[in-house]
């Protein structure tokens, strides 16, 4: 519990072996009493076993769906477990639980809160075409939103009992559908988006998988996917 609310993290995770385990013990060391779920994206490695060992529920999918697919089930976990907000955290450690509890306050005047990695805490930078994907993307939502959205991207995020509802029954699970799509589906239907300035650590384990190459292809997917988005009924 939170500020009186049922809270659940979900922590969506594809062969983080390295890394899971101490997320989940730092996550339930800071903030004792929530929930903590694990979807294991159909890992080759030992993701489920180090995170059921750790202390979390390990819901485990057959194959890798992508992050989408894992939000989607723990979406629909937490709304039949009936929690009051579920929140993403990633599984190799760039996450800080702590703060959690301004998520969670945040969403006493929101229906979906962003942990914003451009708005004013920490240093975290990119450069390139992811940028310029990132600030095309903020500025056309925070356009739709009437209010300031600088980081629309970022995984760090947390969702009310309307928003749970929803995202059970409905979640994109193409490629960036899960950060865009999203934002527009709920700004188009009169959810309160809002956020909350974070710092991002580095990565606990494994390589991010940046390159110029990924990088351009990343802004015209981004480009495309929320194209689709303002189209799609």
């Amino acid at each position: 519990m939170i500020n009186g609310k049922r809270v659940l993290i979900v922590i969506p995770a594809w062969n983080e072996q390295a890394s899971v385990a101490d997320v989940v013990r730092e996550v339930r060391g800071e903030l004792p009493g929530v929930g903590v779920l694990v979807v294991d994206d159909g890992s080759k490695d030992r993701t489920s076993d180090m995170a059921r060992d750790a202390g979390a529920t390990v819901a485990r999918l057959p194959y890798n769906l992508g992050v989408g697919g894992a939000m989607r089930l723990g979406y629909r976990y937490g709304y039949e477990h009936d929690y009051d907000v579920v929140i993403q955290v990633d599984a190799d450690g760039q996450h800080d639980p702590r703060y959690v509890p301004k998520l969670v306050d945040a969403l006493d005047d929101a229906d979906f809160v962003i942990g914003a990695r451009f708005a004013g805490e920490g240093d975290y930078t990119v450069h390139g075409p992811r940028k310029w994907a990132m600030t095309m993307l903020s500025a056309a939502l925070s356009r739709m939103n009437h209010a300031k959205l600088s980081d629309t991207t970022s995984g760090f995020r947390a969702a009310n009992r309307r928003t749970i509802e929803l995202f059970a029954f409905w979640y994109p699970v193409e490629y960036l559908g899960d950060t865009i799509e999203v934002l527009v589906r709920l700004v188009r239907n009169g959810y309160r988006l809002a956020q909350v300035p974070v710092t991002m650590r580095q990565r606990q384990a494994g390589t991010p998988s940046h390159s110029p190459v990924k990088s351009t292809v990343y802004l015209a997917r981004a480009a495309l996917i929320f194209a689709l988005s303002m189209v799609r009924k």
